[in-house]
């Protein structure tokens, strides 16, 4: 054993070290583009149409600034290669693919995007930037992630904060690109999970005759998950379409492995949030002991059973994209997850355009009080802000101006208005600008529709009581176990209270095995977001 190293390897260390700051410094000069002359004229018109017939006909005014058209196009990145990961097309990854394709076409710089399954998403991001070898410069995932990916991720340099774009970022969705004080994601998306409901059945007189029929209440939108069940239990397995096949009370995410720890998290939001006492509901803040077992958990659990019997056929094994078009295309009356089912029941050709309400997630008329360890008898609600795609570069690129340009790009105003309005692309309101009503009329909305919208979204960025997800070390672990032990019970295989005891005996050996300490230093960022709602 040696306390210090011997002169040898000190001078080889020195010359190391000189090498690196003259490589860092030979990238730096690298990667500064060029400028030459922009391809557009302020304010252009832009449109996707020539990208394919499966885009919209909307054309929208390029918005003057850093990352317009007509600013990013002055670039010159000939020679100079951008690698970025991405989600498997549509969702995100279709987005990624074509704002590259458009970023080549005006710097002349080359983009390679790989696009990734989820389930494989979170290794082929991190595996590398732990050995040290970013395999890419720009990185797209959920932002849930940033417990694990914050020690490598470049921050967010000033000129793109100071963006017009960036500045309208809401509070909740800049707070979500923060990790301890910094920006360090670069926001593209913002997600919540909501109610949908088909309002071409909810205002029906016959089906309002029946539904008082059968259950001596008037039919409306649902305010508590129990009503929610009711309403999918009535007109579930019947024809509600009058086109001959049968439509389905509830469509949920329920796949395993395709983020059914969102949905069930929905589904406990209300039970388990409870106003006036505050510390986060995944854990004890102080003794980092689960409390994914406790009772609003596990009621929201027996619900979520209780539900299946309101599924379409498959619907105990649907992703989110069955969940999208099986209430899009007008299969189910209800749902309840990202806007992107919403979005696409009002595409142009969809039969239940402008036919549809966008509602808060039902609530509750109790929550689990975990001070007192009772139930206070109160109606409560609590939106959840389910982790959102985000993106980010990578510390160790050398293209990071050409990174931060082309999430500038990708994320501009006329970029944005255009990807709000495709289903399939996973890109929902993140500013503030985007709650504005006119702008979905716009789009060929009823304004009744617009309205439930953008007052839906907008109403939860003011509510004092909301959920953020779990952002901490290790998070896909927590939620795989989570997953399973929910697809346990919906299978039939456990009790609810089994399976989520199940559940927290692996919470606690996960955060064993990363440490503790760690995970309750990460944690209180998530219990700082809740408290600062």
């Amino acid at each position: 054993m040696r306390s210090r190293p011997y002169p040898g390897l000190v001078a080889v260390a020195a010359v190391a070290a000189l090498a690196a700051t003259a490589c860092t410094a030979q990238n730096e000069e690298q990667q500064k583009p060029k400028e030459k002359a922009a391809l557009f004229k302020p304010g252009s018109e832009i449109s996707y149409q020539k990208y394919g017939n499966n885009y919209p006909t909307t054309k929208v005014k390029d918005v003057p600034g850093p990352c317009s058209y007509e600013s990013i196009s002055r670039r010159d990145y000939s020679g100079q290669t951008l690698k970025i990961i991405s989600h498997a097309v549509p969702v995100i990854g279709e987005p990624t693919q074509l704002h590259a394709k458009q970023f080549e076409e005006i710097t002349g710089g080359k983009v390679e995007v790989v696009n990734v399954p989820f389930g494989e998403l979170h290794q082929k991001i991190l595996t590398p930037l732990q050995a040290g070898q970013p395999a890419y410069d720009v990185m797209f995932y959920p932002s849930l992630w940033i417990g694990d990916l914050a020690p490598y991720l470049a921050p967010v340099p000033e000129k793109y904060l100071e963006s017009p774009g960036m500045k309208d970022v809401t509070k909740a969705y800049m707070d979500v690109a923060t990790w301890n004080g910094e920006v360090v994601q670069y926001p593209v998306d913002g997600d919540r999970h909501y109610l949908k409901i088909r309002t071409d059945v909810l205002e029906d007189p016959q089906r309002q005759a029946e539904y008082r029929k059968a259950t001596g209440k008037e039919l409306r939108a649902p305010g508590t998950w129990a009503e929610y069940q009711e309403i999918a239990q009535v007109f579930s397995g019947k024809d509600l379409d009058g086109d001959g096949r049968k439509n389905y009370g509830s469509a949920e995410v329920t796949k395993r492995d395709d983020l059914t720890f969102s949905a069930f998290i929905s589904r406990a939001a209300p039970y388990v949030k409870h106003p006036h006492v505050k510390g986060g509901v995944f854990f004890d803040p102080e003794t980092m002991k689960p409390l994914i077992n406790t009772p609003g958990f596990v009621r929201a659990l027996e619900d979520m059973v209780k539900a299946k019997s309101t599924w379409a056929p498959g619907g105990a094994n649907f992703g989110l994209g069955d969940e999208i078009f099986s209430f899009g295309g007008g299969q189910t009356l209800m749902s309840y997850s990202w806007d992107d089912a919403f979005v696409q029941a009002q595409q142009p050709d969809s039969r239940i355009r402008n036919k549809v309400r966008a509602a808060p997630l039902p609530g509750s008329t109790e929550v689990y009080n975990r001070a007192t360890e009772s139930w206070d008898k109160m109606a409560n609600q609590a939106p959840y802000f389910t982790w959102g795609w985000t993106s980010a570069v990578a510390k160790a690129s050398s293209r990071q101006q050409m990174a931060f340009d082309y999430l500038c790009f990708f994320s501009n105003e006329a970029n944005t208005a255009l990807d709000l309005t495709i289903g399939r692309f996973g890109v929902n309101p993140y500013r503030n600008a985007h709650f504005d009503p006119a702008f979905w009329e716009k789009q060929g909305w009823d304004k009744d529709v617009a309205a439930s919208y953008t007052s839906t979204l907008s109403g939860m960025e003011k509510s004092p009581n909301r959920v953020f997800d779990l952002r901490v070390p290790g998070v896909n672990q927590y939620m795989s176990a989570l997953a399973n032990g929910v697809a346990a019970a919906l299978a039939g295989q456990s009790s609810p209270q089994r399976a989520l005891d199940g559940v927290a005996r692996e919470w606690s050996a996960i955060t064993d095995q990363i440490g503790r300490d760690k995970v309750r230093s990460a944690y209180r960022n998530v219990v700082v977001l809740e408290a600062d709602s």
